[in-house]
């Protein structure tokens, strides 16, 4: 087995151990088939008010202005599909937010794994990477083999549906490298774009992320703009519905990371529990979690619009 292949085994080891779904491994490189897409998206201003993603788009194309020397990119799933949902009737937060901030979990994961490379072939240098910088995450991921980007723009993995993080760690050390995954398993499927509450999934495989509920419920500072009042199905913190009704997400496990566990008292809430919110409650129900991003005003402009 030649040093590569040995090294690549070793990694997808190691972050199987540590508790990651998938992992897929490709060669730091400029993302050419991107930089066009991209470029588009801007234009058109899917981007909303995230004037964040304007920035920095040549480090968003090519990861070797992100690592010094950065040879590759290795992409990782982690499983946040709980076993428990809220109740019925009640606003709603997206699964993914339902435990402690996933940011801080898995970068911890990630820089255990970069310390057991480190252990295992010698000094190798590299970042970290969770959902906070201009990385493609999904474009890696895809270029990794470790799935398709579906029409709702989310990477979907065959036997495990679309309810992942996904995480990068882009290193100096050349690595053997998976094939890309090429095959889209959508097919003429529609059932994501027909459902989207606020039509923010275009027939071109393109999602307006100004119309997503989940930019709206978290991204936007702003009022929320009065066109999708009675639209938003009670979702007062991101949104699920594209998932929810992806037929391949009925192969999605529970997730077996005991921090990703909501406290009991987040899943029975009512809505007039919501309603009477206080920021005691607020601080204590969502102490370690993503959802404090949108801190209590937030969550107190959301229930305000999406209520009767």
């Amino acid at each position: 087995m030649n040093r590569r292949k040995q090294y690549s085994s070793f990694i997808k080891e190691q972050a199987k151990r540590l508790g990651f779904l998938g992992c897929g491994i490709a060669k730091a490189d400029f993302l050419e088939e991107e930089a066009p897409r991209l470029e588009e998206w801007l234009q058109n201003g899917y981007h909303g008010e995230m004037r964040y993603m304007e920035n920095h788009f040549d480090k968003r194309l090519d990861p070797r202005l992100l690592v010094d020397g950065a040879k590759s990119v290795i992409s990782l799933s982690y499983n946040y599909f709980p076993s428990e949902v809220q109740e019925e009737g009640s606003y709603k937060i997206s699964k993914y937010a339902y435990g402690q901030d996933y940011h801080h979990i898995i970068k911890d994961k990630l820089r255990e794994l970069l310390q057991l490379i480190n252990d295992e072939i010698g000094e190798v240098s590299g970042r970290c990477f969770v959902d906070s910088a201009p990385v493609l995450e999904r474009a890696w991921a895809e270029k990794s083999g470790l799935g398709w980007n579906g029409k709702h723009s989310l990477l979907i993995q065959k036997q495990q549906g679309s309810f992942f993080f996904l995480a990068e760690l882009i290193i100096d050390l050349e690595l053997e490298y998976d094939e890309p995954f090429k095959t889209d398993h959508c097919g003429s499927c529609t059932r994501c774009i027909d459902a989207c509450p606020t039509q923010a999934i275009l027939p071109n495989n393109t999602v307006d992320g100004s119309k997503c509920i989940s930019y709206l419920t978290i991204e936007l500072k702003d009022a929320i703009p009065s066109e999708f009042k009675g639209e938003m199905q009670d979702w007062m913190f991101g949104c699920d519905v594209c998932q929810d009704v992806c037929p391949w997400n009925r192969f999605s496990q529970p997730h077996e990371e005991s921090l990703f566990t909501p406290q009991e008292s987040l899943l029975q809430m009512t809505k007039r529990d919501w309603q009477e919110l206080t920021q005691e409650t607020f601080s204590k129900v969502f102490k370690k979690s993503a959802v404090k991003r949108t801190k209590f005003s937030g969550i107190l402009r959301n229930i305000d619009f999406i209520k009767e």
